[in-house]
């Protein structure tokens, strides 16, 4: 099988972008002009996506092995190395913070899931800050992270936001096992299991339980005035913004409310609000630390050869996958158990019915 073109995923979905471009203060304006570079930008980048190389990793260091490099304001990747795994913090905020989320990420893989990095072969971790110009956008590009400044009008620095951090990094997960095609409902659950990881990082590091946690993906990043809390809320899919800039969160919860589109991939930002709060159901059924009970069931769906670009049947659209995590709950509990009522429960919560 020849391998599948990189998909460059960021965390800022294009509608919030046309958005923000078409507001009052004109093209060129505080937050209309970095909303349309970011577009422009976007755009480039996803045209120009790169095959994949599967070269084999060799032997590394036990450890994150984390490079942190600094594109000052330039789109040039991947930048000059501000800071290797053993350097000290450079005060610099965007590049510390990068480099402490780039390691969240890797221990809540490594403690939860006993994965060595985003490959589980202790593949290295590298990033990159201070992108372009007022750049309002976090993405992963199938190598490395990369990280904006913001506005500073609606958008903060992105890597403010360890849920931000830990969800881009989650693309590179789901690269390196199930690889999920990025349209339709395979889109949206490659989106959703990045917001699923993106969580499960922030709830790791706070050492928070399922019912402690915000459930909220970008929280942080916007600046004071805009009336919203965070990208998305994987609690409440659609509530997360309602601002006269932004406009409402327009996340569907169920199926009832399923988008269909060509825009966004497909909808893939948008639709996967049904996935996302599914997962949410599951874990406060379930209880406790999300990453030991509900995390656990979702990762080995993401190992089961039925969602695998070879399986030969298909993209995974969400009825598949609700039945991979079923029978991963099963696997795990067995068939008669709580815990394998409380996935399909949220299945039907959301109104997926899981296939076969």
């Amino acid at each position: 099988m020849a391998p599948r073109a990189l998909t460059r995923c960021s965390i800022v979905p294009p509608y919030l972008l046309d958005r923000i471009a078409a507001s009052a203060d004109g093209p060129e304006g505080l937050l209309a002009g970095p909303a349309r570079r970011t577009l422009a930008t976007d755009a480039r980048l996803r045209a120009a996506r790169p095959e994949r190389a599967r070269a084999a990793v060799g032997p590394v260091e036990p450890g994150p092995q984390r490079t942190v490099s600094d594109a000052r304001g330039t789109t040039e990747l991947p930048g000059d190395v501000v800071r290797g795994e053993d350097d000290p913090p450079t005060g610099d905020p965007a590049v510390d913070e990068a480099h402490d989320g780039l390691g969240a990420t890797w221990a809540l893989l490594l403690e939860a899931f006993a994965r060595d990095s985003l490959d589980g072969a202790g593949r290295p971790l590298p990033a990159t800050v201070h992108y372009g110009r007022r750049y309002d956008n976090a993405f992963w590009d199938g190598e490395r992270m990369v990280f904006g400044d913001g506005d500073g009008q609606v958008f903060g620095r992105f890597t403010a936001s360890l849920s931000v951090i830990g969800h881009e990094l989650g693309h590179g997960v789901v690269q390196h096992t199930a690889d999920l095609p990025y349209r339709g409902q395979s889109g949206a659950l490659n989106e959703s299991v990045a917001d699923v990881l993106g969580a499960l990082v922030e709830q790791h590091a706070a050492g928070q339980s399922a019912e402690e946690a915000t459930w909220l993906i970008g929280r942080g990043l916007f600046r004071p005035g805009v009336r919203g809390v965070a990208l998305r809320s994987m609690a409440a899919p659609g509530t997360a913004y309602d601002d006269p800039v932004l406009g409402r969160d327009p996340q569907p919860g169920h199926m009832d409310g399923y988008v269909i589109t060509e825009e966004d991939d497909g909808g893939v930002h948008l639709n996967s609000g049904i996935p996302n709060r599914a997962f949410h159901l599951t874990a406060t059924a379930l209880g406790g630390r999300a990453w030991e009970r509900a995390g656990r069931v979702w990762y080995d769906a993401l190992l089961d050869p039925r969602l695998a670009p070879a399986s030969g049947s298909g993209a995974p659209d969400f009825a598949r996958f609700a039945a991979v995590t079923a029978d991963a709950a099963v696997r795990r509990w067995g068939a008669a158990s709580p815990e394998v009522e409380a996935v399909r429960a949220a299945w039907d919560g959301v109104g997926v019915v899981p296939e076969g």
